[in-house]
């Protein structure tokens, strides 16, 4: 039986394992669909903190995953099925195999909701991102004109982190208003570099053929009409979507599927504990991933030194 499993392998799920494996726990930790999580389809990461000239996401993640393993962590390549957290141990099903456990550490991440469109999968990394705090300083996109593609507070705040480096930020919409807070829609519309396109649709974003970002093809859904708006990079802020399902009606989350922590970092479930974008709907950064793993991991500890008190 396992002391400690922690579902995932991004900035959350690798930092509890460090921590965890630092405690002797010798943690395992099971990758999911998404090894090394969303950090790993950015090109280059340059707002995580002791790497001054920036760091590839892939290379990134491979050390975390290096240093918790150097401590004992173990990360098994594994996608879990079914849980059981309703008795002691709790019971998972990973690829078909019975795996029990005194603590769970869950760590499972968001996925970027997508447009959809073959392009956009094809210039992802090329001009096509969903993180403007990650992605929006890098020379590609400096003195460009750029595009924000949706309505909420996260479109708005996208769009407002992005004048301070594109030309012009166009703000397409597919309502004829925003769906974001007043407080993050009124500096946004006032902003003299954000220029809104209401009741529109991203159709195509091109151009494939020169393998990257030149513009984008959107379409007036009252009019029909098409138009193509230039831009060196497209920024979807359609939304995330928590990647927990698994637990739904098991561990207490919101409307949206984000888990609620109840205390700390403890789940309603006695010996689960959260971390990671599966559980932040607000900040969503690879650091305060990191930060929410450390404390997943050392309420983990504290948890099982009460078992055997």
């Amino acid at each position: 039986m396992e002391k400690v499993v922690i579902v995932g392998t991004g900035c959350a799920g690798l930092t509890a394992a460090l921590y965890t494996a630092r405690a002797n726990l010798k943690p395992l930790v099971l990758t999911g669909k998404q090894p090394g999580g969303l950090l790993t389809t950015t090109s280059i990461v340059e707002n995580f903190p002791g790497f001054p000239e920036g760091i590839d996401g892939y290379e990134l993640m491979t050390r975390m995953q290096k240093q918790a393993e150097r401590f004992g962590a173990r990360v098994q390549f594994g996608t879990l099925e079914a849980v059981d957290l309703s008795k002691r141990p709790l019971s998972l099903t990973v690829d078909g195999e019975t795996v029990e456990t005194e603590t769970l550490i869950i760590a499972t991440g968001a996925s970027h909701r997508h447009l959809g469109l073959e392009s956009e999968q094809l210039l992802e990394n090329k001009g096509v991102t969903y993180c403007a705090t990650c992605d929006g300083a890098l020379p590609m996109f400096r003195n460009q004109p750029l595009v924000v593609v949706g309505g909420g507070d996260s479109a708005c705040e996208e769009a407002l982190y992005l004048t301070r480096f594109g030309s012009v930020v166009h703000l397409i919409h597919r309502r004829d208003t925003l769906r974001a807070s007043r407080i993050m829609a009124e500096p946004a519309l006032s902003h003299p570099k954000i220029k809104p396109i209401w009741d529109s649709v991203v159709t195509e974003i091109l151009d494939v053929k020169q393998d990257k970002v030149t513009g984008v093809r959107i379409r007036n859904v009252k009019t029909n009409a098409e138009t193509v708006v230039d831009c060196a990079g497209v920024f979807v802020a359609i939304g995330h979507i928590p990647n927990t399902a698994i637990f739904k009606g098991v561990i207490d989350m919101d409307d949206a599927g984000y888990i609620i922590p109840k205390k700390g970092a403890a789940t309603n479930v006695p010996g689960v504990f959260v971390a990671g974008d599966c559980a932040d709907r607000v900040y969503r950064q690879a650091v305060t991933a990191a930060g929410m793993g450390c404390a997943a991991a050392i309420e983990a500890e504290r948890y099982l030194e009460s078992l055997n008190q």
